[in-house]
C-alpha cells in the first residue's frame, strides 16, 4: 500500500527560502510612488516595514538564508505532513495520484505562521515594539498575534467586518494569543471613520483593513505594518511549503508533479506550494500550475492586469497586478481570505506569461468538494482550501476520462474548525451561489489609476 504519511526530520527543515524573482524569464514591473507614479526606491517602504523585509522584497539573489531563531519557531510544527489521499482517489476510481501538504498543522491552523514568525522576528530585531496588521478570514490575524506573542510584540488586528461577525472565535484565538481586535471599518482611524461615513453597513474588504492598518502604522513611532499576503517578501516566506514537498515526493520516488493546484485570494499559499517547481517548468517540464478563486471575487478570472492600489484608501504603492478595482466590495461568501481585489504581484506576473491558469468556481460546488473530502480524508477543511479541493477533484476526475496517470500535488492550507457555521447553511442549503457583476466590476475599474 502507498504511504499515506510522508514526514521529514527537523533536520530536513529548509535553511533557505526561495526567490523566484531570480528565475523569471522576464523581470516584474517596479512599484510606483503613489504620487509621481514614479518607481520607487526601498526608503519609501522603511515607514511601515523594517529594513530587513524591505531587502527581501526587492533582492534579486535566489536563496535567503532563513534565520536560526525563525527556524527554531518553525520546528514548533515544521516540517508539515506530506500525505497521499487514498481514500479519495479510490472514492474518484482515479488513476491519478493525489498528494496534499497539510499545512493545518500549525499553531494557526494554517499556512500564515510561515511568514508570520519570520516578519514578528525581523521587527523585534529592528527595534520595533507594535505590529498593525488586516485579516479576511482570521487566518492571517490568528498567525501573526501567535508569532508577535512568540517575540513579545504587541498586535493590533483590524478583521474585515463579514467575517469579524462570522467568526467570533477566529477574534477569540487572536485574544487567547494577546492581540487588540477590531471589527473594519472602525472608528479607531481616519480612514474606518470616512468608509463608515460613506456606508455604515458596509460589510467591509481586505482593502478598507489594509488602509486602516497602514495609517495605525505610518502614525506611530512604535510601530510597523505586516501584511498577510501578496508582496514578495510574504511569498518568499512561504515556499518552506514547496521546498519540504519536493524533498517529500522525492521519498516516494516522484520526480515531478504533474499538476499543483493552490487556492488564491492574495496569492501567498499557492506561491508556497507552486514557486519551488516553476524552475522546472521554466526549463520545459510539462507542469500545470492552477490557482483557484471564487467567481465573486475572480481577480484573475476576470480581472485586468494593471496597476492599482493595495487598499482601498489609495495609501500604498501602485503594484502592477491583476485587480478588480481598489474601490471593489466583495460579496460576504464564506471564504473570507479570497476576498481581495488584487493578486500578488509575482502571482499576476507569472500567470500574465502562462505559466500559471486560473480557475474560479461558486460556494456550492467548492463545499460538496470540501464534504466529499471530509467523507474520503478525514480532514475538514476551510472554505479557502475547499476551493483548491474542487479543483483537485475534477483534474482527478479528468484523468479518469482521459485514462491518464498523473501526479497532483496540492496545499491544504488549512481547517475548517473555526468554519462549521459555513458548513450549517452549505447543509441548510442556504449558501448562495454569487457571481460578481460585470457591470460592478466596470464599475470599479474607473478608478484604477491610468499608468502610462
Amino acid at each position: 500500500m502507498a504511504d499515506r504519511k510522508i514526514l521529514l526530520s527537523e533536520s530536513d527543515l529548509p535553511r533557505q527560502w526561495y526567490n523566484v524573482q531570480a528565475d523569471l524569464p522576464k523581470p516584474m514591473a517596479p512599484p510606483l510612488h503613489p504620487g509621481t507614479r514614479q518607481p520607487i526606491g526601498p526608503e519609501a517602504l522603511a515607514p511601515i516595514f523594517p529594513m530587513e523585509l524591505i531587502k527581501q522584497e526587492v533582492t534579486p539573489e535566489r536563496w535567503i538564508e532563513v534565520p536560526d531563531p525563525v527556524r527554531e519557531a518553525y520546528m514548533i510544527w515544521r516540517p508539515s505532513p506530506l500525505r497521499r489521499a487514498i481514500g479519495l482517489e479510490k472514492f474518484l476510481k482515479t488513476p491519478a495520484r493525489i498528494y496534499y501538504k497539510d499545512e493545518s498543522v500549525s499553531p494557526a491552523g494554517s499556512h500564515k505562521p510561515n511568514t508570520a514568525v519570520p516578519q514578528a522576528y525581523y521587527n523585534k530585531q529592528a527595534g520595533v515594539k507594535r505590529l498593525s496588521t488586516e485579516t479576511g478570514a482570521g487566518q492571517w490575524g490568528s498567525a501573526l498575534s501567535f508569532a508577535t506573542n512568540i517575540f513579545g510584540l504587541e498586535c493590533k488586528v483590524y478583521m474585515v467586518k463579514a467575517s469579524y461577525d462570522q467568526k467570533p472565535y477566529r477574534r477569540l484565538l487572536m485574544e487567547v494569543w494577546g492581540a487588540s481586535v477590531v471589527s473594519s471599518p472602525s472608528r479607531d482611524t481616519e480612514a474606518g471613520r470616512k468608509f463608515l461615513a460613506e456606508d455604515a453597513d458596509t460589510p467591509g474588504s481586505l482593502g478598507m483593513a489594509i488602509s486602516e492598518a497602514v495609517e495605525d502604522a505610518a502614525k506611530r513611532d512604535d510601530t510597523k505594518y505586516a501584511l498577510g499576503s501578496v508582496l514578495n517578501h510574504v511569498l518568499l516566506h512561504q515556499t518552506v511549503i514547496g521546498l519540504e514537498a519536493e524533498k517529500q515526493l522525492k521519498l516516494v520516488d516522484e520526480k515531478q508533479p504533474d499538476v499543483v493546484i493552490g487556492c488564491v485570494g492574495g496569492g501567498s499559499n499557492f506561491a508556497g506550494i507552486a514557486f519551488p517547481f516553476m524552475p522546472m517548468k521554466f526549463k520545459g517540464k510539462d507542469i500545470t500550475f492552477l490557482a483557484v478563486e471564487p467567481l465573486a471575487c475572480p481577480t484573475v478570472s476576470r480581472g485586468m492586469f494593471r496597476y492599482d492600489f493595495g487598499d482601498t484608501a489609495q495609501m500604498t504603492p501602485l503594484l502592477k497586478m491583476f485587480t478588480l478595482g481598489h474601490t471593489f466590495v466583495p460579496a460576504g461568501i464564506h471564504a473570507g481570505g479570497l476576498r481581495y481585489h488584487g493578486m500578488a504581484p509575482l502571482v499576476s506576473h507569472l500567470c500574465a506569461l502562462g505559466a500559471i491558469e486560473a480557475r474560479a468556481y461558486h460556494q456550492n460546488p467548492v463545499f460538496d468538494a470540501a464534504v466529499t473530502f471530509a467523507r474520503t480524508e478525514g480532514m475538514v477543511c476551510a472554505p479557502e482550501t475547499a476551493h483548491a479541493i474542487r479543483c483537485v477533484i475534477d483534474e482527478a476526475i479528468r484523468c479518469r476520462e482521459e485514462k491518464k496517470e498523473a501526479c497532483i500535488l496540492f496545499n491544504y492550507s488549512g481547517h475548517g474548525f473555526f468554519d462549521l457555521t459555513a458548513y450549517d447553511k452549505y447543509f441548510s442549503k442556504d449558501l448562495e451561489d454569487y457571481e460578481y457583476p460585470a457591470e460592478k466590476i466596470a464599475e470599479a475599474m474607473k478608478h484604477v489609476p491610468v499608468v502610462e
